[in-house]
């Protein structure tokens, strides 16, 4: 691993972080807060690629479960990972390297549409297959009613898709040499 994917690793890892700083909106339902920092793991995967990405969200989760306040409304510590939340934020450098994979695999050919299918693919269906349960487990509720509390979360996952890819978009044309890869 070269410098460079250490740097990279390190600034989507801090970007996460960042993102913590919009406050969150919690959902009654489920008692899971909406947060700007899944867009983290879709970003990281997107633009670093499979790899770095992942490695850059699993860095993220060793800063939360050592007790840093990197999450959103100042959290942190294992806790964190032991809440009804916490399936989700386990997930994110899974959905990184998702994403990642996707965006590699398929850069050449790479439009809008594919770029959805695959942020609503690795940041939307893999984070709530982990999440989902998780919910159900630590919330002490069935599955069928954390997956339905968590369909209030789909508005803003929809815009968080919507965002990254204008981001991706964005930092694409500033930096044509970045090209997501492992």
């Amino acid at each position: 691993m070269s410098t460079k994917d250490i740097v990279y690793i390190a600034l989507f890892a801090s970007l996460t972080v960042a993102l913590g700083l919009f406050p969150p909106l919690t959902l009654p339902v489920v008692g899971v807060p909406i947060t700007a920092q899944s867009m983290g793991a879709m970003l990281a995967g997107a633009i670093i690629g499979a790899k770095r990405g992942g490695l850059a969200l699993l860095l993220f989760c060793v800063f939360v479960s050592v007790g840093l306040p990197v999450m959103s409304g100042g959290r942190g510590g294992l806790s964190v990972f032991l809440s009804p939340s916490g399936g989700f934020i386990l997930a994110w450098p899974i959905a990184a390297f998702v994403i990642g994979y996707l965006y590699e695999k398929n850069l050449v050919k790479l439009n809008i549409f594919k770029e959805a299918v695959f942020l609503v693919f690795g940041g939307i269906m893999v984070v709530y297959v982990i999440g989902i349960p998780w919910i159900a487990v630590f919330a002490n509720i069935s599955t069928w009613q954390a997956a339905v509390g968590s369909i209030g979360f789909i508005p803003g996952d929809i815009i968080k898709i919507v965002l990254v890819i204008l981001i991706v978009k964005t930092v694409r044309r500033a930096y044509p040499t970045l090209e997501p890869r492992s």
